[in-house]
């Protein structure tokens, strides 16, 4: 089921780059495998995937002992400063920075360990107070900060766009993170990219692939729905 369940995903990615004139090649897959069994994630892996994300430290490092060492490992979630050296050793992208002081932390231990973070800045486009997350108006002044930190790189943005009924509710919200990304990359500040938009999940990646994201994070379509009480 779940080969099929990527098939099936991998086909409407497919439709939105068709639709959108875009390239395939710009869209990657990271399968959202948050409180899943490792022998789901071994399916997927079957099925040819490599990307997968996670959201809490404890899982990451359980998962990353028991799956294939050439899954790319990212991680989605809130990253609290205290777990980040739990994580940063084992990712290949945080997607969740939203302060000045988890870059910081994030440094310290990418400094310590010698290797050069890849982030993405998480924006709350749409302002939800339940999502963590900078407001729009936040980003430049912060991007400008971390930036300074030479083992954090800054390769986009991320956001979690509100739930709806109608996935085109959040085309507007893809489409200002898209702006603000090009506004940013205009800047041309050092150590900042902006290759990289996560944006779309099960519900609305579509859209986010015809406004322009390069990372679609995908788990319920993919793997059924999740056990919320682990």
């Amino acid at each position: 089921m779940i080969q099929e369940n990527i098939e099936e995903v991998l086909k409407k990615i497919d439709q939105a780059c068709e639709r959108s004139h875009r390239n395939r090649s710009e869209v990657s897959l990271v399968c959202v495998s948050k409180t899943m069994p490792a022998s789901d994630l071994l399916q997927a892996y079957h099925a040819g995937e490599r990307l997968f994300g996670e959201n809490k430290a404890q899982e990451l490092c359980e998962k990353v002992g028991q799956l294939p060492s050439d899954i790319q490992w990212h991680f989605i979630g809130h990253l609290q400063r205290n777990k980040v050296k739990q994580v940063v050793d084992k990712v290949c992208l945080i997607h969740s920075v939203d302060s000045l002081r988890l870059a910081q932390e994030i440094e310290k231990v990418a400094a310590q360990m010698g290797k050069i973070m890849d982030i993405l800045i998480e924006v709350n486009v749409a302002c939800e107070e339940s999502k963590f997350g900078l407001n729009c108006e936040e980003v430049m002044a912060m991007v400008l900060d971390i930036a300074k930190c030479p083992h954090v790189h800054i390769c986009g943005l991320m956001t979690i766009a509100p739930f709806v009924e109608n996935p085109e509710e959040n085309r507007m919200v893809f489409r200002q993170l898209y702006q603000l990304s090009v506004d940013i990359k205009a800047q041309n500040i050092h150590n900042v990219s902006m290759d990289i938009l996560s944006m779309g999940m099960t519900n609305d990646y579509e859209i986010a692939i015809e406004e322009g994201a390069t990372l679609v994070r995908v788990g319920t379509a993919i793997f059924g729905k999740r056990n919320y009480s682990i």
